[in-house]
């Protein structure tokens, strides 16, 4: 901290006479880590282009790609992938990687990770799925998504690539696998110097998988994705452990024990080196703060203190820690040296990560929260975070969910903090039916605390009137949650597109 640093916090300390004396401490922490904060993580979801031919030509393309298979739809190879990098005279390859898999946590560790690497003045690209509103929003360039231009400028540069894989293979490439070409040909053309890429779904043949990454992350695995990946948590970690590459290095997050066997298995097999999380790397200590949380980290360099991160949840700090050892793994240190990295610079760089749709809150009076949670883990997470961070006395649910996730599982999850829930259902055709979750819903909550509205706009409106409806409940709020569309789709009719 500079001379004044300390001076400035002081005095915010001393201005909270009329608090309680250690949570004065933890916000002025909160409220000077933040002004030493580098430039925020733009909001990362871009609103449609402003220009009516830009606009015309976007969706062009996305009509394009919704002729393709879509994400759920999968044969499972990397053999189109590998020719279309062929063809492309491999651009995967022109900077070196970190690939994230794991089921929940993959998008906020991929934005942490990038605002890190960015903080030190590197380049980055960073490829995540699936988007909140925009497209666009899945390929970023130095932290910000790719412009809707350069996005129409991407993908009419590979179409002729594309179509010729097209007709030499038995299937043609799907939306994800153009999507993931796409991305490596922008970072390649921008060009980056590191590349942060998640996963779409599993890893060994997923799409993303023609990088030999350095670093191999794998945030915590849970069921999800059963009828693809495997039953248990040890076949599905069997599938995510093909991103782990040999002599790379092997940032493991907190896992069941199955999952952990699997994967230092498959790193002995390879010649990977593993740092795990609660061993050579983890969450020293946190505490809720103002916007947030600090916390201190340990390192597989050495501790830092004093860090803000502003988003909600204890998961959320072990995802910072995992991606703390990315970075640190990334540079060097660890297996090569002993050193800390800059404690200010990764201040900075974690003070300014935004992660939208991951316990975001977007409306005051009453407090509206969005959270992507789609399966019971990471139902648990958000209602853990939702219940540490918020002091709400009643909180209504509005969810959403797939057709094909654990959906019973997912209202279990949240039904000790929602007193009532609105089920709905976004626009998409893997959208469960309302009426078919309301039925389950009721199995879990009774008929009385749950109320049917199809049409999410209608869902929020019942939502915020229930939060609203009596002045002993002044400390309601509504959480929406149930799918990543569901959320996008409600972030967009409450004015956040």
């Amino acid at each position: 901290m500079s001379e004044q640093q300390p001076d400035a916090f002081d005095e915010i300390v001393d201005a909270q006479t009329d608090r309680d004396p250690d949570l004065a401490v933890i916000e002025a922490g909160s409220r000077t880590l933040r002004t030493q904060a580098g430039v925020p993580q733009s909001d990362a979801v871009p609103a449609r282009p402003a220009d009516p031919e830009v606009d015309k030509a976007l969706r062009e393309v996305e009509t394009d790609l919704a002729t393709r298979w879509g994400e759920t739809k999968l044969e499972p190879s990397v053999s189109r992938i590998t020719a279309l990098m062929d063809v492309l005279g491999e651009p995967q390859r022109a900077y070196p990687s970190i690939h994230i898999t794991g089921t929940n946590g993959k998008t906020s560790t991929a934005r942490m990770i990038e605002a890190l690497l960015g903080a030190f003045e590197l380049r980055t690209g960073r490829y995540t799925s699936p988007h909140v509103q925009s497209i666009t929003e899945r390929i970023s360039l130095d932290g910000a998504p790719i412009e809707a231009e350069r996005f129409v400028e991407t993908y009419n540069d590979i179409k002729p690539y594309v179509e010729m894989v097209d007709a030499s293979q038995e299937f043609r490439l799907s939306f994800f696998e153009v999507l993931t070409g796409m991305a490596y040909a922008a970072f390649a053309d921008a060009p980056v110097d590191a590349a942060v890429v998640e996963v779409g779904m599993g890893g060994s043949w997923d799409a993303t998988n023609v990088i030999d990454a350095t670093v191999a992350v794998v945030t915590p695995i849970d069921l999800d994705h059963t009828d693809r990946l495997g039953s248990t948590p040890a076949e599905i970690a069997a599938e995510k452990a093909g991103i782990i590459k040999e002599g790379a290095t092997v940032i493991l997050a907190q896992q069941p024990v199955d999952a952990a066997q699997v994967m230092l298995k498959k790193a002995v097999e390879v010649d990977a080196t593993v740092a795990r999380e609660g061993m050579e790397f983890g969450v020293v200590s946190r505490e809720v703060a103002v916007g947030g949380q600090l916390l201190t980290l340990r390192g597989l360099g050495g501790e830092y203190d004093q860090i803000f991160l502003p988003l909600y949840g204890a998961h959320q700090a072990h995802n910072a820690a995992v991606a703390l050892a990315a970075v640190e793994a990334f540079f060097g240190v660890g297996a090569e040296q002993a050193r800390v990295l800059d404690v200010d610079t990764i201040r900075k760089a974690f003070a300014s990560v935004a992660s939208p749709g991951r316990l975001e809150v977007v409306r005051r009076s009453p407090t509206v929260v969005l959270d992507a949670a789609h399966n019971p883990a990471g139902a648990r997470a958000s209602a853990d975070g939702i219940t540490e961070s918020f002091g709400f006395s009643r909180l209504i649910g509005v969810v959403g969910t797939s057709a094909d996730k654990d959906v019973r599982g997912l209202l279990e999850a949240f039904e000790p903090i929602f007193a009532e829930v609105v089920v709905t259902q976004n626009s998409t055709p893997r959208a469960m039916d309302a009426d078919e979750l309301a039925a389950l819903a009721v199995e879990v909550f009774g008929d009385e605390r749950v109320v049917v509205e199809p049409r999410l706009d209608d869902a929020l409106e019942a939502a915020i009137t229930l939060a609203e409806e009596e002045s002993e409940f002044a400390g309601a709020g509504v959480l929406v949650t149930g799918s990543v569309i569901t959320v996008g789709e409600a972030r967009l009719l409450l004015g956040r597109g």
